[in-house]
């Protein structure tokens, strides 16, 4: 839902841009700027009802009842965070996620800091340096993370330490995505547009082909509950067509000055 709204601006902005020659720049951009506060609000309205049908769904105790048709591992899961004790006290993980944090957001400001220094020193590209070097960068920690757990998992299992690491799809990034995309871009977008400061929805054909063609490949790849080493091995491949393509990208003029004069009408 979140990656189809993003088409629309860019779709409509396609047509009025090729379609009608008497259209300014501005008025393209007013045109967006609707659509963007319209849509952001849908959004909202889809991610609240989601919620509540995830965490709530119909039918007497189906909140707390897996799927019969859920694979094993899944169920003896949730078995397990039913019946056995966590690992870690709540009030630990509380204290240690402000601790992170008031460390990361320091951290953050310095390396924000910083990328403008990186990217005009080097010869890379605005363009490839947002769209695959700065998001790269940005979840290295959690790519870190996981291979960390998952060598640790399997030395404790090798050494009998410990049962074998679940079978279970976390899709962990999946479910950051669809939270990103169905409350934070149009919870920001709406605050930009209380705070004077007006952001749009509207990117340009190649970024939503890419990111629908990522969906596509990862509705793919998880639609059994199950992955393989050959299926990460596929969307790593994916993404690296994607980086070297982008290298190439150069942006589209008619969005960067619709872009522009938001910025300068400010």
């Amino acid at each position: 839902m979140g990656v189809l709204t993003l088409l629309l601006p860019t779709a409509l902005f396609t047509t009025v841009g090729t379609a009608s020659a008497n259209s300014t720049t501005d008025s393209i951009r007013e045109i967006v700027l609707m659509i963007s506060h319209g849509s952001a609000v849908i959004l909202l309205v889809v991610y609240a009802y989601s919620r509540v049908f995830l965490y709530n769904p119909p039918g007497d105790g189906n909140a707390f009842r897996p799927l019969p048709d859920a694979p094993t591992a899944f169920l003896e899961e949730e078995r397990a965070l039913l019946n056995e004790e966590p690992e870690v006290n709540q009030w630990v993980c509380i204290v240690f996620l402000l601790a992170t944090i008031a460390i990361m957001a320091p951290t953050a400001e310095w390396l924000v800091d910083g990328v403008e220094i990186v990217r005009s020193s080097s010869e890379i590209q605005e363009e490839w340096f947002g769209l695959i070097l700065l998001p790269l960068s940005s979840f290295a920690a959690d790519a870190i993370l996981a291979l960390g757990y998952f060598i640790r998992t399997t030395v404790q299992y090798i050494l009998g330490w410990k049962r074998p690491p679940t079978r279970v799809a976390k899709a962990r990034s999946i479910d950051v995505a669809i939270q990103f995309n169905l409350f934070w871009l149009p919870f920001i977008i709406l605050l930009g547009w209380w705070s004077n400061r007006p952001m749009t929805l509207l990117f340009d054909t190649f970024e939503v082909s890419i990111l629908i063609g990522a969906c596509f490949l990862v509705n793919f790849v998880t639609a059994d509950a199950k992955t393989n080493w050959a299926e990460g091995a596929t969307m790593v491949s994916f993404y690296v067509m994607i980086a070297l393509t982008a290298w190439f990208y150069t942006g589209d003029e008619r969005i960067t000055a619709i872009l522009s004069s938001g910025q300068c009408s400010e």
